[in-house]
């Protein structure tokens, strides 16, 4: 098995095509056809289904491809590291950050980083923190925010931020930011809730349990913007940080008050794997992260949070 086969199957699983898979590797199609066969002859399984819809992969294709992926990809990153250069740090690091945080630190970060470290290339991703955090035990990224609740023992991890939740309506609902309001007294309100496995989820449905509530839960999805969307679109209430809302409430078309049942407070961390080892481009960009934070936060544009790291 070598790195052409693995190339040959990503392409084709791709394009679905013999003849413009071949064009793109710039190969003969009989040259592309060995390849796979060798490929699927070491493995001993048949990867493609070969009908008139062109080269289709089957479950057993469909593994292997995640894994012909993940390899093609950590060699990128390992060339990237090794290339020789002027001795600047050079690398690919894939991020990961959270939603709500994605808009106000994606850009900031990549213009820091091209000032600072040109030869760094990034790849982020935004997703819920349980998905972040099963991607970075896997190795599919290599730094994530995260929420600090039930983190697994296999990640290295440091507290950056701390900022309370808040509840959040439509205007005319009497919330406001200097009048805080509690969970039980919202309870019987329609709420539109992210789903598991995020974290934010997670904090609400153990305040309710210990506080013995039980939410007047309308709806659940597993997109911060469709959160938004039925908000605004006076379907009922949500719960959020409040990055997640600031634009909206500038703009004066969402009211929210800050939540103050104890537990409602979520911790945001910077997550990498223990099991990796930490390149010094990955270094870079974790530090370079956590000083936009830091200085989001110092300038006001994170508002109502909380700089915690530890110095």
């Amino acid at each position: 098995m070598d790195l052409k086969q693995l190339k040959a199957l990503v392409t084709i699983a791709e394009t679905a095509n013999m003849t413009r898979a071949a064009d793109v590797l710039n190969i003969v199609q009989p040259a592309l056809s060995r390849q796979i066969r060798m490929l699927e002859d070491e493995l001993g399984a048949i990867l493609f289904e070969r009908g008139r819809q062109g080269m289709i992969l089957n479950e057993e294709g469909k593994t292997f491809l995640e894994y012909a992926r993940r390899i093609l990809h950590e060699v990128e990153k390992a060339k990237a590291e090794i290339r020789p250069s002027s001795g600047a740090v050079s690398g690919i690091v894939n991020v990961g950050l959270l939603p709500s945080t994605s808009d106000l630190l994606s850009s900031m970060l990549l213009r820091q980083l091209q000032q600072q470290y040109p030869q760094i290339r990034i790849t982020i991703t935004a997703g819920y923190a349980g998905h972040l955090q099963e991607w970075l035990e896997v190795g599919e990224i290599d730094v994530a925010l995260l929420y600090s609740a039930k983190l697994s023992a296999s990640l290295n991890v440091q507290p950056l931020v701390e900022e309370k939740l808040w509840f959040v309506g439509l205007p005319g609902n009497g919330l406001r930011s200097g009048k805080p309001v509690t969970l039980d007294s919202m309870a019987d309100r329609p709420i539109i809730l992210p789903s598991r496995p995020h974290g934010l989820r997670i904090l609400v449905d153990q305040v309710s349990q210990e506080n013995n509530l039980q939410l007047n839960v309308v709806a659940e999805t597993n997109s911060m913007s469709v959160q938004k969307r039925l908000v605004l679109d006076g379907h009922g209430y949500t719960i959020l940080p409040s990055i997640a809302i600031a634009q909206e409430l500038a703009q004066g078309c969402l009211e929210a008050a800050p939540l103050t049942n104890a537990g409602l407070t979520r911790t945001i961390v910077m997550a990498r794997s223990r099991d990796r080892n930490m390149t010094m481009s990955v270094k870079c960009v974790m530090q370079t992260l956590s000083g936009c934070i830091s200085a989001s936060i110092e300038q006001g544009g994170w508002a109502h949070a909380k700089w915690i790291a530890k110095e």
